[in-house]
C-alpha cells in the first residue's frame, strides 16, 4: 500500500494517475451538452449505495471508469451556458492549475512550520484585497470557508468590540433581503436569532436608511447595545447594494461596528468599469469576500477582512505544541492566531495563480461582462408580456415570474413556476434557481458566466414559458 503514497519514489504514478483523471474530465467537459442530464435521486442513490467499499478496486482505471458512471457524467456543470441558478461562477484555468498544485504539497496553513511560502502569499493577498477596498494601513484579514465563516467571525469581533457584558442587550441589524448566515451567526455567539433587527428594504431591494436610523435610536432610546450593522454588496436574490455611505454615517453617529457582506459583490473590486457600485465600503469595520463567486474561482477561496487588524485578537489563541506565545516576539507568522479554523488548505494560491496570469483587469473584466449580460437580461424580460420582472440589476442577478396571458388565481401561478423550474431542471436543458418575493414563487438567474448570451436567456425564457403552460393547460379547471 505504501505504493499509493505521494513521494520521490512516486512521482511517476501521481503523473499518470492525475493526467489520467485530468483526461477524464476534460474530456467530460468537450462533450457536455447540457448543463445537467436530469437523473434524479431515486435513480441514482441505489448505484452509490450498491458500491462495497469494503472491497477496493485496486486500480486506478477502474475507479475512474466507476467515478464516471456514478459522478461525472450526472454532475451539475456550472461551466455550461445555461447554468443560470446560484451563485456558482466557472473557473478560470490558472486557479485549477493552482488547485492541483495544493492538493500535491498539501500546506497547511495554521501556522508557518506547516507553511512557510504559503503564508507569505497569503498575507500578501489580504493586503492586496484590503488595498482594493481601501481599509487603510492597520488593515488585515484571513482566509475562510465561505462567506458563511466571514460573516461569524466579524460579528464574534463585533460582539467582543461592543464591550457589552449582557448578550441580552445586543442587537445587530440586518436587510430584509440579507443573508442566512447573519441569523445564523447571531444564535452561535449566544445572542439568539431575536438579536437580530430587520431592516426593510425599497423598491430596489436596498436597505432603507430611514428605517435603520429610527431603529438604531429606537435602540438607544430602551438602552440596548447596537452591536453591528450588517449592509449587502449584492444580495443573494437579488444582487442589490445597500447604500453604503449613508450606512456608514449612521454607525459613526451611533458607535455602531459597520460590517459589509460582499461576498457577491466583491468581484467589483477588480473592476474599472463598476468600482463605483462599492462606494462606501472603505468605511467599514469588516467586509466579507467569496473570491469563489465573483473572482471565478474554485470553492473554497473567501476571506474577511477588517480595518483594524488588531481585532483580530479576539480569535486568537495560543497552546505549546502549535503557535506558543514566544513566536510572536519572535516574529513568526502564524494565521491561526487570525482564523478560527486551524487546519486550513493553501486556498490562497488559486487566487495568486489568478492574478499573476490574468490579472486584476482580467477577472474584473469577466465580471463586468455578466454584469453588462443581467442588463440585457433585465430588458428582455420587462419588454416580454409573458413575465414580471421584480427589478432592475445592480449586479448579474434577475428575479421574474411566468405570467399567463388569462387572468388566472395566484396560488395557480406560484405552482406553473414552481412546476417550470422542477420540470426544466429534470429535463436537464437548463438550471434556474427559485425563490419567493413576499408570498409569491418568483424564479431567478443568476449570471457568472461569461459564455452565456442573450439567445441563451431568450431560449431559456421560452422553455420556462412552455412548462408553466404546459402546467396550467393541465390543470386548467382547478388552476384558472
Amino acid at each position: 500500500m505504501r505504493s499509493h503514497l505521494l513521494n520521490d519514489t512516486t512521482a511517476e504514478r501521481y503523473r499518470s494517475s492525475v493526467t489520467e483523471g485530468v483526461e477524464r474530465v476534460a474530456a467530460q467537459l468537450a462533450t457536455t451538452s447540457r448543463p445537467f442530464t436530469g437523473i434524479s435521486v431515486d435513480e441514482l442513490a441505489p448505484r452509490i449505495e450498491a458500491v462495497d467499499l469494503e472491497k477496493p478496486l485496486h486500480d486506478t482505471i477502474a475507479a475512474l471508469d466507476e467515478l464516471e458512471e456514478l459522478y461525472l457524467r450526472d454532475a451539475v456543470y456550472f461551466h455550461h451556458p445555461r447554468y443560470l441558478a446560484h451563485l456558482n461562477c466557472p473557473v478560470v484555468i490558472p486557479a485549477v492549475l493552482g488547485e492541483a498544485v495544493i492538493s500535491a504539497i498539501n500546506s497547511s496553513l495554521d501556522t508557518w512550520d506547516q507553511s512557510a511560502g504559503g503564508t507569505l502569499i497569503e498575507r500578501r493577498l489580504i493586503d492586496w484585497t484590503c488595498e482594493r477596498i481601501g481599509l487603510g494601513p492597520a488593515a488585515d484579514g484571513v482566509f475562510t470557508s465561505g462567506g458563511t465563516q466571514s460573516n461569524l467571525q466579524a460579528l464574534l469581533l463585533a460582539r467582543e468590540e461592543a464591550k457589552e457584558q449582557d448578550p441580552t442587550r445586543m442587537r445587530i441589524f440586518a436587510s430584509e433581503v440579507g443573508h442566512f448566515s447573519v441569523q445564523k451567526a447571531a444564535r452561535l455567539l449566544g445572542l439568539g436569532e431575536d438579536a437580530v433587527v430587520v431592516i426593510p428594504t425599497d423598491h430596489d431591494k436596498r436597505m432603507q436608511t430611514v428605517a435603520l436610523a429610527h431603529e438604531l435610536e429606537r435602540c438607544r432610546r430602551d438602552d440596548l447595545s447596537p452591536m453591528a450593522v450588517v449592509a449587502t454588496a449584492g444580495t443573494t436574490d437579488f444582487g442589490s447594494i445597500d447604500p453604503l455611505p449613508e450606512i456608514a454615517e449612521l454607525c459613526a453617529q451611533y458607535g455602531t461596528w459597520m460590517h459589509v457582506d460582499a461576498a457577491y459583490g466583491c468581484g467589483l473590486l477588480a473592476s474599472r468599469k463598476n468600482r463605483h457600485l462599492l462606494d462606501g465600503i472603505e468605511r467599514a469595520d469588516s467586509v466579507t469576500v467569496d473570491y469563489h463567486k465573483s473572482f471565478f474561482q474554485p470553492v473554497s477561496s473567501s476571506a474577511v477582512l477588517v480595518r483594524d487588524g488588531a481585532t483580530l485578537s479576539h480569535a486568537t489563541y495560543h497552546a505549546e505544541y502549535l503557535n506558543p506565545r514566544r513566536m510572536v516576539q519572535e516574529r513568526i507568522p502564524n494565521q491561526v492566531d487570525k482564523s478560527l479554523q486551524t487546519t486550513r488548505r493553501f486556498d490562497a494560491l488559486k487566487l495568486w495563480m489568478t492574478l499573476r496570469v490574468m490579472g486584476a483587469d482580467g477577472i474584473g473584466g469577466l465580471f463586468d461582462e455578466v454584469c453588462d449580460l443581467a442588463a440585457e437580461g433585465w430588458k428582455l424580460l420587462a419588454a416580454d408580456p409573458r413575465f414580471d420582472v421584480v427589478v432592475e440589476p445592480q449586479l448579474s442577478t434577475l428575479v421574474f415570474r411566468y405570467i399567463p396571458a388569462a387572468i388566472c388565481d395566484p396560488s395557480a401561478i406560484d405552482r406553473a413556476n414552481l412546476y417550470a423550474r422542477k420540470a426544466l431542471f429534470a429535463s436537464g436543458d437548463a438550471v434556474v434557481a427559485g425563490t419567493k418575493v413576499g408570498d409569491r414563487q418568483f424564479l431567478k438567474f443568476t449570471l457568472l458566466n461569461p459564455e452565456t448570451t442573450t439567445a441563451d436567456i431568450t431560449a431559456v425564457l421560452d422553455l420556462i414559458a412552455g412548462h408553466a403552460e404546459q402546467y396550467l393547460g393541465e390543470n386548467l379547471d382547478r388552476a384558472c
